[in-house]
């Protein structure tokens, strides 16, 4: 599979390869020379780089579907028991209260 760069992105990886052989190899070259250098790069040594990120990102989502039902799970018939522990609780305390007042009342 051929690799392209977008015009912006291939004029701004050729001027960063100027930049690098200037202040590496203290020698400078022309745009001629980066873009050809550019244009090696994308042919021999793109294609592994392409290759593992595609490997990668295939691994990443293989992992991911594994642990589909987990991360995505949603539990189902959740109403009834929320809403009856809701209600025993608001009988619990109503029954409190009214233990209470007896108490009270018991005590005077």
């Amino acid at each position: 599979m051929k690799i392209t760069l977008a015009k912006d992105v291939k004029q701004r990886l050729i001027v960063s390869i100027q930049r690098y052989v200037s202040e590496n190899l203290e020698t400078d070259i022309g745009e001629l020379q980066s873009s050809l250098f550019l244009q090696f790069c994308m042919e021999e040594i793109g294609p592994a780089v392409y290759n593992q990120a595609i490997s990668d990102a295939q691994r990443y989502m293989q992992e991911r579907s594994l642990d589909l039902e987990n991360s995505c799970y949603a539990p189902e018939s959740t109403y009834w028991p929320k809403h009856d522990k809701i209600t025993a609780q608001r009988q619990s305390g109503r029954n409190a209260a009214r233990l209470g007042s007896t108490l009270h009342i018991s005590q005077t």
